[in-house]
């Protein structure tokens, strides 16, 4: 063979010959000719040419390759020639992959046969490789432009199934490459151009963008290992390296499988270095080049990022070349380079078996690390906390680490960024899931063993400063030192005969004086090391115990905030704090149960996503219990339940009766369990302790909310246990039982209500219980006495004759015993309970079984009613769409149940304690007993809500009381009562609406949280009008209680909400609090305004807000309410249309521009306004500014002439003829004259 066959760079190059000797295409086949010798190609393959065939039938499978090239990728011929070409050259290679091997082992191939086989081998990879790229091309545009059918994409009749065939094309190739092909090249140096050939046909491949999916994963994996072999045996690794950093610019999609290929290179194939490279040629790209890239920095970051979860240890030596980045512009870049820093961290640079040198590099990486908590960008802050959450997950952080660390994460806690805050509360997480503390062990608790072993230390040190050194020296050197003239001694005065004799007595004498010497020496050094080895055990149990502490510390100083963060808006830094509450609890963190109390309230949140969160919590730490037994469960949730309820509040305990119901209302053997233990508890057939008894009722009261026959059905048993003879020593537990009892009720349906008799034995304990208790000093029969006397309303059938009998009982009691205030104030709080219960049971109970006795016989009549006339039929038609059958039978239910207020009621016992309650209210200083006074207010309040002739009658002595008591608690107490008397008659109480407002100013900080809660409630729920005594709430937003601060701003943010109500209130705020009698400090003023007006979020209502502020500097009076009205535009957003109204009421405000504290604000709008401009607006508000500073300067009068007499010059200039251009520089010298003047 005397050609050699160049593997062109286009295809054309082969049409012309460039050197000797060199293949030239002889005859390039038109359309008609091509099947004809296709077919001939084909056939000549099974016999005895084989891959041989390829130099004789080349120009053939090149003429299909111009003819694709120059006509529709489309057509239907195109991919019938591309089918057939294909189809050859697969035959070829895929038989030189057969055939080459034992030619190549052979090692005798003559020069002639090694160069056809060269010449074969790059005839059928060009052709094999150009056939591939153009079917790719064309499968891809195909796929976009078309949208082919089933049938087309199983692939048209006579045409090539591509999808399934590249996959074997790429084994086929790889195939051949991983022969020892090189040994055909001269001096096995394989031409560039053939390794371009092959890597460029797969880098083709890999710009495909479904390449990165599932489905092309063995197709990846034979490119990437293609590419291997060509980067290991070809040469191939720098043109790897540039063509890798060309993907990641132009194919964000190829991050990943780009990170897959070089680590699959560096760990597959030994070319390490490929890592280093790529790393350099990002390092070194200036912030000016990843500028312009745009997509290319994503693409570089997620290369950097997944590239470090593949090959961290290879990225180690070239690391450094990143760091650059953490300073440059690049976020994307910032995290990349954070993220390789921590899974280096965590794969390679952890343990305790690292070197000097693999130590330093983990504590500079972490110093880098520590940096960026604090970077600009959020999104960096946040995955560089991420980071240090994966670190202290896998354990790679060393413990003197940890106290640093946490500091910084319960710093972000802060970060105005939600993302951060997510992340900061996750590594919190982690810190205490993976601590080597003690988080069980407050900072309290840990004090005082600190204290005590730092003292020990100190003491060990004394010891050892105390023991003075002394100079010793060893018993060895001291008889090396005697010994030469010991020798001599002996020998000169001895005789010979004696000489040994002696000499051996020496020596032994000898001996035994240095053994005993040697004997006390280490007898002192181990005695000396033996301090010296508990001194040092003692200093690293006090740096222990210190670590220990700071630990405790921070997971405290966590726990505060987060727990606040519990009631943020941000649904998803909600759900963390909560995952963040559960996982300190499950680690019996000190306090953690203090978070997931005060997450209880969530189970109202209106999020649903919020409210699961919480559920979901209490689940996982009280409802899935863990245990060998049921009954071991069973105690286990019975226990921890038990612990929740220790010293809850009511509310609390609501909360967690709508998390327990739930669990309840499932029958299973576990809840059959909880019950079982839960009765063995209240009744004491186990020994616990008082606290636990009380939790087992108020459980079995929630129990009874789903399935009642849990109480009613041992109503026996809670009246013996807790009711009983012994009541009076436990009214705490007499209480929660009677709470227990009125959970049965909740099930009262549309049927008849679930009622007792009077003479039950419950009733019976029940007033036995309060009669005895009213002539007893227990602080806690009150509460009971409020619960038990509700349960009798509830569940008694003639509840109002039972109490007559109770009110007349315990009189007779007080009576027969020398009777104190104490007793007195209980009998009165006793007719209270009896008064507010007493109504409270006719318009519910009463109206209930009113409307269901009228359903019942509305049934029955319709079904006994006759045919009616068709004229009465139309009329009661017409009356029952218009609804006045039900509302006036409604209408007389109420007319029936108000005249029993206002008579009988009034008419009975009650009458008698009515004049009582009124003496002790109207006559504080007759009556000056605490309780009593307390009692007989609360009481009063509640006799009034009987009817409108009492609350008439004594509204006066009740606003009385409110103003005048000195006591804080009965203040507190009527502001509650007259909240609810607002409800029921708010026509009589709108006229004192001022006396409530007046409260919130109260010294008392109970009676201000009281009033702002009551007034809350009132305003928001529409029953008191919004008023300007609105400003006293506004002035509670700087109250130094936080918990009424917190409640005055829930009030405008529940407030805001309403339509324009914040915007109709601010101007009446403004002038309230600016009032010079009120004496607000200028300071708060305006913190209390910036709040106000942040709610100020339309364009209209700032628009008008300008113009009625503007309009209230003519009634203002003083400097000072000049000053807070200036102040008030300065906070509101002025637009255009704003500074157009500022503009038109400039005279309301004018004058008043020579003050400071006027002129300020006002050019502080100007400045907003300039920013923000366009360029036409932005002349207007210049001109503008300068007016208003040159009024500043020279006073309004002064500027008034010289605008006159400008004004004067121009009319006048306008009257003489001249070019019209001279009047142009006449205004714009007067305005630079102006502005020259203003600021001389």
């Amino acid at each position: 063979m005397s050609w050699d066959f160049v593997v062109p760079v286009s295809l054309d190059d082969l049409l012309k010959s460039g050197a000797v000797n060199q293949y030239v295409v002889q005859d390039v086949l038109s359309p008609k000719q091509l099947p004809l010798h296709l077919n001939g190609a084909y056939l000549c393959l099974p016999y005895e040419h084989g891959p041989l065939c390829v130099l004789e039938h080349f120009d053939t499978v090149y003429s299909v390759l111009q003819f694709v090239s120059v006509m529709d990728a489309f057509s239907q011929y195109n991919k019938d020639y591309i089918s057939h070409g294909s189809s050859c050259v697969f035959s070829v290679v895929r038989g030189l992959s057969v055939s080459l091997p034992s030619l190549l082992m052979s090692g005798s191939l003559s020069a002639v046969d090694r160069k056809q086989q060269l010449n074969v081998v790059k005839m059928s990879v060009f052709l094999l490789c150009k056939l591939t790229e153009n079917l790719e091309s064309d499968s891809y545009r195909e796929s976009i432009i078309t949208a082919p059918s089933k049938k087309e994409k199983a692939g048209s009749k006579g045409g090539l199934q591509w999808e399934g065939v590249r996959e074997v094309v790429l084994q086929c190739l790889s195939q051949l490459l991983q022969l020892d092909i090189r040994s055909l090249w001269s001096l096995s140096l394989v031409e560039e151009e053939f390794v371009s050939c092959v890597t460029c046909c797969c880098y083709k491949l890999l710009e495909n963008p479904t390449i990165g999916h599932m489905k092309s994963k063995p197709t990846r994996d034979i490119i990437i290992h293609v590419l291997g072999v060509m980067v290991k045996k070809y040469n191939h690794m720098l043109g790897a390296c540039v063509k890798v950093i060309q993907l990641l610019q132009h194919f964000e999609q190829l991050s990943c499988v780009c990170a897959q290929a070089v680590a699959c290179w560096c760990t597959e194939y030994g070319m390490r270095t490929i890592v280093g490279e790529i790393m350099r040629e990002i390092g070194q790209k200036s912030s000016e080049e990843l500028a312009r890239e745009g997509s290319g920095v994503k693409a570089f970051s997620c290369f950097l990022s997944e590239l470090s979860t593949l090959v961290p240890d290879a990225m180690i030596p070239n690391i450094s070349v990143l760091l650059p980045h953490l300073e440059g512009e690049s976020p994307s870049l910032r995290v990349a380079v954070c993220e390789v820093l921590g899974e280096v961290l965590v794969r390679v640079l952890s343990g305790d078996k690292l070197d000097d040198l693999a130590r330093a590099d983990r504590d500079r990486f972490l110093d880098t690390l520590q940096e960026h908590i604090h970077d600009t960008n959020s999104h960096v802050r946040a995955r560089v906390l991420q980071v240090y959450t994966r670190i202290v997950n896998s354990k790679a952080l060393p413990l003197c680490r940890y106290t640093e660390v946490m500091e910084l994460a319960v710093g972000r806690l802060g970060d105005k960024s939600v993302h951060v805050c997510k992340s900061a509360i996750q590594l919190l997480a982690a810190f205490i899931g993976h601590n080597p503390y003690s988080c069980k062990l407050s900072s309290v608790d840990l004090k005082k063993p600190l204290e005590k072993e730092v003292a020990k230390l100190k003491e060990m040190q004394e010891n050892m400063r105390a023991r003075e050194p002394v100079a010793v020296i060893s018993s060895c050197d001291l008889w090396a030192a005697m010994e030469p003239e010991v020798s001599s001694t002996v020998r000169a005065h001895l005789e010979a005969s004696n000489e040994e004799e002696e000499e051996e007595e020496v020596c032994e004498s000898g001996a035994r004086d240095e053994a005993l010497a040697l004997q006390k020496e280490s007898k002192g050094e181990a005695e000396e090391e033996g301090k010296e080895t508990e001194m040092k055990k003692q200093e690293m149990l006090v740096q222990y115990l210190r670590d220990t502490e700071s630990f405790a510390l921070q997971v405290e100083r966590a726990i505060a905030v987060i727990n606040n963060m519990l009631y943020w808006k941000t649904t998803t830094v909600v759900q963390e704090a909560v995952q963040f509450c559960v996982t300190a609890c499950e680690f019996s963190v000190a306090d953690s149960v203090c978070g997931v109390r005060k997450m209880l309230p969530l189970v109202w949140s209106s999020d649903a996503a919020v409210k699961d969160a919480v559920i979901q919590a209490y689940r996982r730490l009280y409802l899935n219990p863990h245990g060998d037994t049921t009954r071991a469960k069973a105690q286990t949730l019975v226990d921890s339940l038990s612990e929740l309820m220790f010293d809850a509040s009511l509310g609390t305990i609501q909360c967690l009766e709508e998390i327990v119901q739930e669990f309840f209302s499932s029958e299973s053997a576990l809840q059959t369990c909880v019950v079982q233990v839960l009765w063995e508890r209240f009744s004491g057939k186990r020994e616990t302790s008082t606290l636990h008894r009380r939790a087992a009722v108020l459980l079995l009261g929630m129990a009874a909310r789903a399935e009642r026959e849990v109480v009613l059905s041992n109503l026996d048993t809670l009246c013996s246990v807790a009711l009983g003879e012994k009541v009076t020593d436990n009214y705490l537990l007499a209480r929660d039982t009677v709470i227990a009892i009125i959970n049965i009720t909740d099930h009262q349906s549309k049927g008849v209500p679930l009622r007792l008799s009077m003479d039950h034995h419950l009733f019976s304990c029940l007033t036995q219980a309060i009669a005895e208790g009213v002539v007893l000093s227990n602080p806690h029969w009150q509460t009971f006495m409020e619960q038990a006397i509700r349960l009798i309303y509830f569940l008694a059938e003639s509840p109002d004759q039972l109490c007559a009998r109770l009110l007349q009982r315990s009189a007779r009691l007080l009576l027969e015993q020398i009777s104190e205030a104490w007793d007195l104030a209980q009998l009165l709080s006793v007719c209270g309970s009896v008064a507010f219960w007493q109504v409270s049971y006719l318009e519910r109970s009463v109206s209930a079984e009113l409307r269901r006795r009228r359903g019942e016989k509305e049934d029955k009549e319709e079904k006994a009613a006759p045919v009616t006339k068709p004229m009465e039929a139309n009329d009661s038609c017409v009356e029952e769409e218009l609804g006045l059958t039900g509302a006036s039978a409604e209408d007389t239910e109420a007319e029936f149940i108000r005249k029993i207020c206002e008579t009988e009621l009034m008419g009975n016992l009650l009458s008698v304690f009515l004049p009582l309650l009124v003496r002790v209210c109207s006559s504080p200083g007759r009556y000056s007993h605490t309780q009593l006074t307390t009692a007989a207010c609360l009481a009063l309040s509640q006799f009034m809500m009987i009817s409108p002739a009492v609350c008439s009658d004594n509204i006066r002595l009740l606003f009385t009381v409110l103003e005048k008591s000195p006591l804080p608690v009965v203040r507190a107490n009527a502001i509650i009562a007259l909240g609810d008397l607002t409800v029921r008659f708010p026509n009589i109480l709108e006229p004192w609406t001022p006396n409530l407002y007046a409260r919130l100013c109260d010294e008392d900080a109970s009676v201000r949280l009281t009033a702002i809660t009551v007034l809350t409630q009132l305003v928001l729920k529409d029953v008191m009008k919004v008023k300007g005594q609105v400003s006293e709430v506004a002035v509670l937003l700087l109250d130094p209680e936080p918990h009424i601060a917190s409640l005055a701003l829930n009030f405008f943010n529940e407030l805001s909400a309403k339509d324009n109500a914040i915007y109709n209130l601010l101007p009446d705020i403004i002038s309230r609090l600016s009032d010079p009698e009120r004496g607000m400090k200028e300071e708060d003023f305006n913190t209390i305004m910036k709040k106000l007006f942040s709610y100020i979020t339309k364009e209209r209502q700032t628009e008008s807000l300008v113009e009625k502020l503007c309009q209230r500097f003519r009634t203002a009076k003083t400097e000072r309410q000049w000053a807070d009205l200036a102040v008030s535009l300065s906070l509101l957003s002025v637009c255009e249309r704003g500074f157009k109204k500022l503009q038109e009421c400039w005279e309301c405000y004018s004058d008043k521009l020579t003050e400071d504290s006027v002129y300020q604000p006002l050019l502080c709008i100007m400045a907003k306004l300039r920013r923000r401009a366009k360029p036409q607006f932005k002349s207007q508000v210049e001109e503008f500014e300068k007016r208003l500073t040159a009024v500043h300067t020279k006073g309004l009068e002064n500027v008034e002439n010289e605008e006159n007499e400008t004004g004067q010059q121009l009319v006048e200039n306008m009257h003489t003829p001249g070019p019209k251009s001279t009047r142009r520089p006449t205004r714009g010298n007067t305005h630079t004259h102006t502005h020259t003047h203003t600021h001389s």
